[in-house]
């Protein structure tokens, strides 16, 4: 399953090479998606080679391959080109302070002296990065022991880059809303106001670290106006 970024970028390139015979190149790709850098774009390309949509081909200029489309997509220049990305494209992703903020989960509400009411709001990655899922799907009961002050949602893990820090592919994470965070919190990171993550923040001068709880993924470094804190981890739940 594509996210709605990386099935965008997709169709422009297929779109593209039929149009011309050739890839676009990297800004042609970052201005189509409205985005800020062309480091979101190499997200984007690795995650649909990972998946199996495009392939790197060596020696070449340019060198991608579109080896097949997302289902139900037309592979023709006139569906591909329709269904390209337009400039001011509005991702979905968790309200917060980052550039393209569009929706606030609703509050978190006491049913009792033992239960809070906490909202889902989709799911997060703790893998490689997908757009958070927007849709407030359903309330789950809280214990007031595992909630701070303000206002708290929930969502659920996807991939397992956070293994080590006791999150796992399947858990429900507790966060609480807030736009700053100390070295060493595992925050809900907004990447280039597009894509959220789940990881541990570091810190150091101005660059901004999200760290994985896994050997097996990268720590990936930003610069501060990358990166926007959507909230903090206070709880986690799961299921047996």
């Amino acid at each position: 399953m594509l996210t709605e970024k990386q099935k965008d970028l997709l169709l422009f390139i297929h779109g593209r090479m039929q149009e011309r015979g050739v890839p676009p190149s990297f800004d042609e790709m970052k201005d189509a998606l409205d985005l800020r850098s062309k480091s979101g774009i190499h997200r984007l390309i690795t995650a649909l080679v990972e998946r199996g949509f495009i392939r790197r081909l060596p020696h070449r200029a340019r060198a991608i391959e579109v080896i097949k489309l997302p289902e139900n997509q037309g592979v023709g220049a006139s569906a591909a080109a329709a269904a390209a990305p337009q400039r001011g494209f509005q991702p979905s992703i968790i309200a917060g302070t980052g550039p393209k903020p569009n929706v606030t989960p609703p509050p978190s509400h006491v049913i009792d002296a033992r239960t809070v009411s906490v909202p889902v709001m989709g799911r997060i990655a703790a893998g490689t990065p997908i757009s958070a899922i927007q849709n407030h799907t359903h309330d789950i009961a809280v214990s007031p022991d595992i909630l701070t002050n303000g206002e708290h949602f929930a969502l659920e893990v996807k991939g397992d880059s956070m293994i080590e820090a006791g999150i796992h592919d399947g858990d429900t994470v507790i966060i609480r809303r807030c736009n700053t965070a100390e070295n060493g919190d595992i925050i809900v990171a907004l990447v280039e106001g597009e894509e959220a993550t789940l990881k541990r923040l570091r810190k150091k001068g101005s660059t901004i670290a999200l760290e994985a709880a896994n050997p097996e993924f990268k720590t990936r470094i930003f610069g501060p106006d990358q990166i926007d804190i959507q909230g903090r981890l206070v709880g986690l739940l799961r299921r047996y």
